[in-house]
């Protein structure tokens, strides 16, 4: 409004004075004032028209945009920021974004996440203490805004949080992990206690940890012993692929031939297999007949499938989203098939189910505010 009368008193005051000295004062009178002062207003109106664009929730917990959360993990966080709500009034939203550059952003994560906090009204309006965590893939970077009642009493603690629960996982495109583990770090510093664990009693969180603790020992052994069990079942299994074969033609013992000259008694499709390591061919011939046994060994994981024109394991496909599917509509996939041996190549489009929607998910927040604090992290 003080700007808006400055504007009045420049144009129906100050010009005039201005022209008379210039000596168009006659062409000066009352239309042209107004139409002068029309043009001001409406570029003075207009500037608010350019400001930042944010996107809208579509609920007050979880808006994964950019598809990062598996399905699992969208509903542990989602339940866990509902019971946050629900037990210490404290309203934790979780953002994924493909890059700020869609919104008509180019800069630094922090004003974004500021204007976007400020923009949904995050947190209680007396109490101001809403939490934000804001992930944008593309750009790299991830940023945790916590409202204007934590002050910067917050901004230490949050960066802990980013450097050592979230990026890890994110630099490893674990992004669902990466974004579960921070939240759960988040609100146990905001509350002192872990998801689940607000009215339990000194005793059960401690058994709890033990549990935990016993978890993880879990967890510890099984990487232990899985690898430790590769050993004995790959050693069963080379002694079943070279245990020596019998010709069926003259019942004579079979030789294998060296790999550096198998390629001589395979097909083009059983070359390029091999070459891309998703089947491997043993070439056994008898010393007497020259009958040969070619056998195939799958390899136990490998990203190449079927080709549906030459039929060999030389399949690669590449996915990628094209639309996100939300809580209110289906996304789209599109998935690029190529042969690494006839080059057939096609593409296909798949529809992506609905994101499934707690029937309390929905709402609005309360009216809180941020100044600025958090901490950001980039990748």
């Amino acid at each position: 409004m003080i700007a808006f009368c400055a504007l009045h008193r420049l144009v129906f005051r100050q010009l005039p004075v201005n022209l008379k000295s210039w000596g168009v004062l006659p062409l000066w009178d009352l239309k042209m004032k107004h139409l002068f002062f029309a043009l001001f207003a409406l570029l003075f109106w207009a500037l608010p028209l350019s400001a930042q664009n944010y996107p809208d929730y579509s609920e007050v917990y979880v808006n994964d945009f950019a598809a990062l959360l598996s399905e699992k993990d969208e509903e542990k966080l989602r339940g866990i920021l509902k019971e946050l709500r629900a037990e210490r009034g404290i309203e934790f939203a979780v953002i994924t974004i493909n890059s700020m550059s869609n919104y008509d952003y180019q800069g630094e994560i922090e004003p974004f996440a500021t204007g976007l906090f400020n923009y949904w009204s995050i947190g209680d309006a007396a109490r101001n203490d809403g939490v934000m965590m804001l992930v944008s893939r593309d750009d790299r970077k991830m940023r945790i805004e916590v409202g204007s009642g934590y002050g910067s009493s917050k901004d230490r603690v949050m960066k802990d949080i980013i450097e050592d629960d979230t990026l890890p996982y994110f630099r490893r495109d674990e992004y669902s992990k990466g974004i579960l583990r921070g939240a759960e770090a988040v609100i146990l510093n905001l509350t002192g206690s872990r998801p689940g664990e607000y009215d339990a009693s000194p005793k059960e969180k401690a058994f709890n940890k033990i549990k935990r603790f016993i978890d993880r020992i879990g967890d510890w052994i099984w990487a232990i012993v899985v690898p430790l069990l590769y050993f004995p079942i790959n050693a069963y299994r080379r002694w079943r692929r070279y245990r020596p074969k019998i010709c069926p033609v003259d019942g004579t013992e079979m030789q294998l031939i060296e790999e550096a000259w198998d390629d001589d008694h395979l097909k083009e499709g059983q070359i390029a297999e091999e070459r891309l390591k998703s089947v491997d061919y043993d070439v056994w011939q008898c010393d007497d007949c020259s009958h040969l046994t070619i056998e195939a060994y799958r390899a136990w994981f490998t990203r190449y499938g079927a080709c549906r024109s030459c039929g060999y394991r030389t399949l690669e496909g590449d996915e990628t989203i094209e639309i996100a599917a939300t809580t209110s509509s289906t996304g789209l996939k599109r998935i690029d098939y190529t042969c690494h041996h006839c080059g057939d190549a096609w593409s296909v489009k798949r529809v992506i189910s609905k994101k499934s929607k707690s029937p309390s998910s929905s709402g609005s927040f309360s009216g809180g505010s941020s100044s600025g604090g958090g901490a950001s992290g980039s990748w």
